[in-house]
């Protein structure tokens, strides 16, 4: 600890950081609201009934796909201020990303929000990146009010990074379904962060890890490194172990990367039961959906967290999770010049009010 003057004032200053790559969050924050928006196929899976709004159609009453993304977003944002009983001229900042080309969704919805706004981009682990970077924001007292939010579309996503629908190109079996969903999570600090029922207390950040994998429909296998040393961290910077989390919350590893990853996690010697690890992409679809090793996207962490992850831990029913989502940083040119995708993956930590009293 430090003092630092200047004008005379006095600012005590004191590192937040442990370890490498870890901050904790004294302040911590509130989660003082979450919105949640999906399509059909998710609204037919078996967390249907928890979301805020199923969309009627791929488009949403929009001219094409990528407006319909776009209103998705939006919406969710909306609804997230709704749930917080907050104008939306009260929120100081909009953390906020997707997977398309120049984050479009998440600009042109800014452009109609008109709050201040940061885009993002870490592929499908962007909701995470955006909670970790808004609570240092607002731990650090540069924010007293923000939304994080993010989204992606089947549709939008298979013309981008694979094929157009229209080729009806068939699907291999590692490959997963792009969520068609939104997320929005308010956060604040001071007084109103009290009266949240969530609150963060640490974030780690993720390294890029890239082990050579080159297949655009094995995402799994590209992330699920990431996870492993992002989890590793985490553990080794706070002295923890997965006994410390009631639930380890990944984003769209799927099932073959969920697989993957609790075997990269036994041979660094850390023991994570798999009933603890719930991965998104694995749930958010039913067998019977037949999305091969299921869900994806930006969307898929962003729903799940709004729609199930957050009640739970609100209703005390969770007390302390991981929340983990994992990107793929690849594109159309750098695969198309053979490329390999390398993978990120960002924590937070949430636990629930009650557990702080």
């Amino acid at each position: 600890m430090r003092i630092m003057k200047e004008k005379e004032q006095v600012v005590e200053w004191m590192s937040r950081r442990i370890g490498e790559r870890t901050v904790m969050l004294p302040g911590m924050p509130g989660i003082a609201a979450w919105a949640s928006i999906v399509g059909t196929k998710e609204g037919d899976g078996p967390y249907g009934g928890k979301f805020d709004r199923v969309i009627p159609d791929e488009l949403n009453g929009e001219n094409s796909f990528e407006a319909a993304e776009r209103s998705m977003l939006e919406s969710a944002v909306k609804i997230c201020a709704q749930h917080a009983d907050c104008a939306l001229t009260e929120v100081q900042m909009l953390l906020a990303g997707d997977l398309l080309n120049q984050i479009i969704s998440a600009g042109f919805a800014a452009r109609n929000l008109q709050i201040p706004f940061y885009g993002l981009y870490g592929a499908c682990s962007t909701m995470s990146e955006s909670l970790s970077i808004g609570s240092m924001l607002t731990d650090g007292g540069y924010a007293d009010r923000l939304i994080c939010a993010t989204c992606s579309h089947f549709c939008t996503a298979e013309r981008q990074y694979r094929a157009p629908l229209e080729l009806g190109n068939q699907r291999t079996p590692t490959a997963q379904w792009t969520v068609t969903g939104a997320g929005a999570v308010m956060l604040c600090s001071g007084a109103a962060a009290a009266a949240c029922p969530v609150v963060l207390t640490h974030t780690t950040c993720g390294r890029v890890i890239d082990l050579g994998i080159s297949d655009a429909n094995n995402m799994g296998a590209a992330m699920a490194p990431a996870a492993a040393d992002t989890i590793a961290a985490h553990f080794r910077d706070t002295e923890r172990n997965s006994g410390d989390y009631d639930m380890i919350v990944t984003g769209d590893l799927g099932r073959f990367g969920r697989t993957l990853l609790l075997k990269l996690l036994e041979e660094r010697e850390i023991d994570v039961r798999p009933e603890k690890l719930f991965d998104c992409g694995s749930e958010i679809f039913s067998p019977e959906q037949d999305t091969h090793c299921g869900g994806s996207g930006c969307g898929c962490a962003a729903s799940m967290l709004c729609a199930h992850i957050l009640p739970e831990l609100a209703s005390g029913r969770l007390s302390r999770i991981l929340f983990m989502a994992t990107g793929a940083l690849l594109s159309p040119t750098t695969t198309m010049q053979g490329e390999s995708i390398p993978g990120v993956a960002h924590a937070v930590v949430m636990e629930s009010r009650r557990r702080n009293g």
